[in-house]
């Protein structure tokens, strides 16, 4: 693959089967695979091992851009538990093909936000919110994510209402998820404006590995700056 120097594990596959508790259209019988997830990837043996020294994780997602029965291709959606200070496990993202749209929640409903991003774009999901990544491109989305490896993610909430707050279609309309009691205003911006970028070198997010900087992924409360343009 372009996006990868070696060779890449097997994936593992999310199919439309899988999503179908968290579709627009909960009839929708469109089938076949949505998007594939190459987890725990590492270029060399001593960035694998520095990498696990700090219970981190770097990963690969690759969403195709089917429609799933006039909603856009999207993920399944998830939040982060909180470590042990109390704080919300965060996770930086970057686009490496194509168009995006992360669709981020509070878990307490006070806030949601729709980023756009594109190539080379930083999305930082900050700490207490879910998030939908949306193929919002007519051809692959490809991104990288790092994050902790000390939590697994929680797909509850968005399995029990059936998706994230929002819906986005594939004429490009927004409309919220009649499955909620309430939803928030939707916020509309970009990544640039979202993300205090100090720290953060320039380039693809793989070459973060190494930089004392990614300490935030495990120990956000440390680094409150980072999230000062979320409420």
């Amino acid at each position: 693959m372009h996006f990868w120097p070696g060779n890449l594990p097997d994936p593992s596959v999310r199919s439309i089967e899988d999503l179908r508790p968290v579709l627009a259209d909960p009839d929708c019988r469109a089938t076949g695979p949505l998007y594939a997830m190459y987890r725990d990837l590492a270029r060399t043996p001593e960035e694998r091992r520095w990498l696990a020294g700090h219970a981190l994780r770097y990963d690969i997602t690759v969403i195709s851009p089917r429609d799933l029965c006039g909603e856009k291709a999207k993920t399944k959606g998830h939040h982060h538990p909180a470590n042990a200070s109390g704080t919300g496990y965060p996770e930086i993202y970057q686009v490496i093909d194509g168009c995006a749209h992360y669709l981020l929640q509070r878990r307490d409903l006070s806030d949601a936000v729709l980023v756009q991003a594109g190539e080379g774009d930083l999305v930082l999901v900050p700490p207490f919110y879910g998030h939908v990544t949306i193929n919002n491109g007519p051809v692959d989305l490809v991104m990288a994510n790092l994050v902790s490896s000390r939590f697994e993610s929680e797909y509850g909430d968005y399995e029990s209402r059936r998706g994230a707050a929002y819906y986005e279609f594939s004429d490009g309309e927004i409309r919220p998820n009649p499955c909620y009691d309430r939803v928030p205003v939707l916020r509309k911006t970009d990544a640039g404006t979202l993300l205090e970028t100090a720290g953060f070198p320039e380039g693809p997010l793989y070459e973060m590995i190494g930089n004392d900087i990614l300490e935030f992924l495990n120990r956000p409360e440390k680094y409150p700056s980072l999230f000062s343009r979320f409420p």
